[in-house]
Parts: C-alpha cells; structure tokens; sequence
C-alpha cells in the first residue's frame, strides 16, 4: 500500500547502509555489528546538546548470537 511521506531529512549514509522510500516487501541485514559506548557518545543527527554527568559502561553479552543473518544472502 503506497505511503504518503512528508518532510524528510537524511543527514549521512555511511558503509552498506540502504535508504528506502516507497514500498517494500523484504529488507534484511546482510551484516551486523554490536558496539558498546557510554552515555552521549554516538549521538546522530543535524543538531543534538548533550549534558553529561558520570558515565560507566560496563559490557557484558550473556547470549552469544543476538542477530542471526545466515539465510539472508
């Protein structure tokens, strides 16, 4: 069913990254990636403050697979 998308702003692309407008039947990752980071460190947008106190991040994965990709070439 077509959408009617108003004002959109797309500020970076980066990598193998898909920006789609319209319809769409299937869109699937073909990689994934997890990082970790402390409060206010990947911000992403045009214009963003961020007012920080103390950050403590602290990583731990307890499960071992958290996107599976195998069956999405």
């Amino acid at each position: 069913m077509p959408a009617i998308v108003g004002a959109t702003q797309v500020v970076n692309v980066e990598g193998n990254a898909v920006v789609h407008f319209g319809d769409t039947a299937v869109i699937s990752p073909k990689s994934n990636s997890k990082t970790t980071n402390g409060s206010g460190a990947v911000n992403t947008g045009a214009l963003f403050m961020v007012t920080n106190g103390f950050s403590l991040n602290t990583t731990f994965d307890a499960n071992l697979i958290d996107q599976p990709i195998a069956g999405n070439n």
